[in-house]
């Protein structure tokens, strides 16, 4: 149905003024033309006799006296009809619904009233009612701004619509009052976010509202965030009140969001990026005891900690992560559910670098510890060679802070002439069982590099001398292939740092010298002939995990090889950012949002 009416009455309304003919909202009234109008109303009354007829003639009466009186406020009767005729027709609601903000500024008296009149038409039943009411609602805000508030908590509401052009009014209408008054518009729609203190009533209403900002108030930062730097703390309060009980998508997204300001930009002070890791620390939830059966709680520490692994770059503080990991985490890591025990031990790695020595003094026993377990000293046991990876390269970071601490812990001589060096005393089976766990882990390591490098050559043949598309289907895929590939990148990196590791006195690796396997590199590491010679297969399984036992007999078929090769061979596929679920905060604060792990 047409917003307005029939053509006699569009006429009638755009000619008078009480209405805009184009895209505007309402007219700007005058007293021109105003005999033209009582002409034409007189004809279209008698031309069109219809019911409700009379009271579309008493709104254009009511609306006539109120642009030509010069104290609009003595009218008060007229403006009380306006009010009422919002229970009339459909058309005498829509132009009610234009009527009653244009003059309500006059009226302070009856303004409950007619705004409680005016929200009733935005939920009327008739579309182009809802529609002309909701672009009615930024006119009440011109010349009284204490309304403010109480109309953006409405069309916050209202982004519930399920039609395209009433929530596009909704939206159109909602930005207009961010450019009249955007620190209280803010505060508003991020109280109808919600928070722990104040919790969203509707959490439909919730998720509307972060969409919302997400992708019409977000995106315009620039224009709406003046003054710059006083807005941008205003909404990085709002947003820290809100991440008290987020998803894992709000949480990532209002954190892209506060990285994008000016106030947290890459030449911004380290003060501000601490306080980016400290929102990230709250939501790690890193003051809470840690309990193993709670897999959010451990899928929420590893997401947040790779989140804050750019900012320790920039100076940011790793203390609170590496000590919680310290106290928590390390001791019951054999618990973990499996296929997160790798992603944390990745994250660590990476951390390795921005740790302060007093951390580093407190974590290594820790790491050496869990180093030594991973790091078997008999040949028929399982090993994960992405753990070992992870754990050497923590190791030679931790220790390149604190060399002398690895005396007691690993046996070394490392003189740096403080009482800590310990070399008094004797340190002798640390080292003897270090090197032994060494040589070991080398023996298995090339061991498993041989059998990659066969299985890979294998691959290419077979691949090669593949006739038809159902022969290459039987092959091994380029996924698995490039599962080898890094996983021969992943033994390389072992046999780099444990060759250091065998003198008396080692020097640790404290730069970005070795390349870990799952980042990219520049091209994969294939290795010589001789570095693999003379050692003994192992087998892996589907876990990730490998073998180390030697099996029985040889002649193994090609595609045996290739498959036995290349199937696992890579910590079950595992890459830092698989999906998982974060289901909420835990331990009864928050709702039980749904969480995805990234």
């Amino acid at each position: 149905m047409n917003i307005i009416g029939d053509d006699i009455n569009l006429s009638l309304c755009c000619i008078y003024g009480l209405i805009d003919c184009g895209d505007g909202l309402i007219g700007d009234g005058g007293d021109e033309g105003g005999g033209l109008v009582s002409t034409e109303r007189e004809e279209s009354s008698m031309a069109e006799p219809s019911e409700g007829s009379t009271d579309i003639e008493k709104l254009y009466e009511y609306g006539e006296r109120l642009n030509e009186a010069a104290d609009k406020s003595q009218n008060l009767k007229d403006y009380e009809g306006i009010i009422e005729a919002a229970g009339g027709t459909v058309k005498a609601k829509q132009l009610a619904a234009q009527l009653i903000p244009k003059f309500f500024k006059y009226f302070p008296t009856l303004a409950v009233q007619a705004l409680d009149h005016h929200f009733n038409l935005c939920e009327d039943e008739e579309l182009g009612v809802r529609v002309q009411a909701i672009r009615g609602l930024p006119q009440f805000c011109k010349d009284t701004p204490e309304y403010l508030s109480k109309i953006v908590d409405v069309l916050g509401q209202l982004l519930l619509a399920g039609e395209n052009v009433e929530r596009d009014a909704v939206h159109k209408a909602l930005i207009s009052l961010l450019r009249q008054d955007v620190q209280t518009s803010l505060t508003v729609l991020f109280k109808l976010v919600g928070s722990t203190e104040e919790p969203s009533t509707d959490e439909s209403i919730r998720e509307k509202i972060i969409c919302f900002i997400k992708d019409k108030v977000f995106p315009l930062k620039a224009e709406l965030l003046k003054p710059q730097e006083q807005m941008e703390r205003h909404i990085t309060d709002l947003v820290k009140k809100s991440l008290q009980d987020v998803t894992a998508a709000e949480f990532k997204m209002f954190m892209d969001f506060l990285r994008s300001l000016s106030l947290f930009k890459d030449t911004a002070p380290v003060e501000r990026v601490q306080e980016l890791v400290e929102i990230i620390e709250g939501q790690a939830d890193l003051d809470a005891e840690f309990d193993v059966s709670d897999g959010d709680h451990i899928d929420r520490l590893i997401s947040c900690l790779r989140m804050a692994l750019p900012l320790f770059t920039r100076g940011a503080s790793s203390s609170k992560f590496l000590n919680y990991l310290n106290k928590q985490i390390i001791p019951i890591f054999d618990k973990l559910p499996e296929e997160r025990k790798v992603d944390l031990l990745k994250n660590l790695a990476e951390c390795s670098h921005y740790v302060t020595p007093q951390d580093a003094r407190q974590l290594l026993p820790s790491v050496v510890q869990l180093l030594k377990k991973h790091m078997i000293r008999r040949k028929i046991e399982e090993i994960n060679f992405t753990f070992v990876e992870c754990l050497l390269y923590t190791f030679h970071h931790l220790a390149n802070k604190i060399p002398n601490a690895t005396n007691s812990l690993c046996g070394y001589k490392i003189v740096t002439g403080q009482p800590s060096d310990r070399l008094g005393e004797d340190f002798s089976e640390q080292n003897k069982e270090f090197i032994e766990r060494l040589n070991t882990i080398e023996d298995l390591t090339r061991a498993m590099m041989k059998k990659l490098t066969q299985g890979m050559a294998e691959h290419n043949k077979a691949m090669a001398a593949a006739k038809t598309d159902e022969e290459k289907n039987h092959i091994v895929g380029k996924t698995q292939k490039q599962n080898a590939t890094t996983c021969l990148r992943t033994c390389n990196n072992i046999l780099a740092m444990t060759q250091p590791l065998h003198s008396k006195s080692p020097s640790f690796i404290g730069d970005s010298k070795i390349n870990l396997s799952w980042k990219e590199a520049s091209r994969p590491s294939i290795p010589s002939p001789a570095a693999v010679a003379g050692t003994k297969r192992a087998g892996p399984n589907n876990t990730g995990t490998y073998a180390t036992k030697r099996g029985r007999g040889g002649g193994i078929v090609q595609n045996q090889l290739v498959h036995k090769a290349m199937e696992g061979v890579y910590d079950g596929g595992r890459a830092a950012g698989g999906r998982g679920g974060w289901r909420g905060r835990g331990r009864g604060r928050g709702r039980g949002r749904g969480w995805g792990y990234y």
